[in-house]
């Protein structure tokens, strides 16, 4: 039931003592305030690491080589490990039960790319039609390389987006044809990639076509497997290190390339790198919390405090209430009232501050770390009302001690 007269009395009580109740709220939705902020840069973090792992498959085993450091069988150290088709036919064959896509690449940094007078310099990639979804590459029109493309080692040419801006200048570049160090290609496809303009600016070419048309024999540069995911994050993690350990092991056997070697065969587990860093999240998002939770328990210990203050200072009023019949419920009502009150306004104004000053800087913060901070908003509504159940719990302490005292105790108090 709404009580005026109650409601009366606490604006009566909070305007007698306006600095130390704004004090007291100042605490309180200073905790709100900075624990908003934490949590939506926290989610900042995530949404930054999360687009860089979305540049590519989460699952990714990528493989490459380089140059021995170490003799081993007779063979002396400095030799370039070249990597052939053979290789990726054997990883295949080998680990097909755990590799879900897979290619082999061949590529050609800085290529010459023309069209009908423009000119650019782009990656080309010979690759397998699995590349696309190891890349995590969305068609923007026409295909992508086909088996058939594969196997019959046809001309035929995958563009980046950034590729059609340069070269074709808004023109659907589909059917057209290309000059590519002097080989001709149809373009059969555009292509747009989560990783942006860095990995939009490469032309795909069906493997053996590129190993044809710029005399690489069966020379490849690296290998792409994804792996397939076992339902549980940790298993998942642990087969694809397994895999990625094995692999390295055939790829130095059959090299003849010593085991303890680091330098010669690298292979890299995306997999592996993301429960690192997705760990790492969870330990700051964790310390925020503590953070922000602390320092809204300073905030209610203020309210507690200021509770006990007015008690204290309306002791004799109390006295009075109780001599001419005022039950222990009321006063406690009273008191809690209030607590309440003050928690609950600082709160939602430390919430409605928080959320408000990320929607305005949200837009403004978009780098490779950290992406659009924003928080929750049923999150921080909740805190809000767990706090306000803590102003209560605060409130409580005082409000009992002031239901306790006895009249003629309380007429005494000077």
């Amino acid at each position: 039931m709404f009580d005026l007269e109650r409601w009366q009395e606490i604006f009566e009580t909070i305007g007698k003592n306006k600095l130390r109740t704004f004090l007291t709220g100042l605490s309180v939705a200073s905790g709100i305030f900075i624990l908003v902020i934490l949590l939506g840069f926290s989610s900042g973090i995530q949404k930054g690491v999360k687009t860089q792992f979305e540049q590519d498959a989460t699952n990714r085993v990528s493989v490459w080589t380089r140059v021995t450091t170490k003799s081993y069988k007779g063979l002396n150290p400095g030799r370039y490990i070249q990597m052939r088709n053979s290789d990726f036919e054997a990883i295949n064959n080998k680990y097909e039960a755990n590799l879900e896509y897979k290619t082999a690449i061949y590529n050609i940094w800085g290529s010459q790319v023309t069209y009908k007078g423009e000119t650019g310099n782009y990656r080309l990639e010979g690759a397998n039609p699995d590349q696309q979804l190891i890349e995590n590459a969305s068609m923007a029109s026409g295909r992508f390389i086909s088996q058939d493309d594969m196997d019959e080692s046809r001309k035929i040419a995958v563009i980046g987006y950034i590729i059609q801006k340069d070269l074709f200048k808004g023109k659907d570049p589909i059917g057209e044809i290309i000059s590519i160090f002097g080989v001709n290609f149809k373009v059969v496809g555009v292509y747009t990639d989560p990783g942006g303009e860095r990995e939009e600016g490469r032309v795909f070419v069906p493997l053996p076509t590129a190993q044809i048309a710029f005399a690489a024999g069966d020379r490849v540069r690296s290998l792409a497997y994804t792996v397939k995911m076992a339902e549980n994050f940790d298993e998942a993690v642990a087969q694809s290190v397994a895999i990625s350990e094995n692999i390295e092991q055939d790829i130095k056997a059959r090299h003849t390339i010593a085991p303890d070697d680091r330098s010669a065969v690298n292979v890299n587990n995306t997999l592996e790198e993301a429960k690192k860093i997705y760990s790492l999240i969870a330990i700051i998002r964790s310390v925020f919390w503590f953070i922000g939770i602390f320092t809204i328990i300073a905030g209610v210990v203020g309210v507690s405090n200021i509770m006990l203050i007015i008690v204290k200072e309306r002791t004799k009023e109390i006295g009075i209430r109780k001599a001419i019949g005022a039950l222990p419920g009321s006063i406690i009502a009273l008191i809690l009232q209030e607590a309440i009150f003050i928690t609950a306004v600082a709160g939602f104004i430390g919430l409605f501050a928080g959320v408000g000053l990320l929607q305005l800087i949200s837009p403004m913060v978009d780098n490779d770390f950290i992406k659009s901070p924003q928080v929750d908003f049923n999150t921080a509504l909740a805190t809000v009302v767990i706090l306000i159940v803590a102003g209560a719990v605060a409130g409580y302490i005082p409000a009992r001690r002031a239901a306790h005292i006895k009249p003629i105790d309380a007429l005494r108090d000077e």
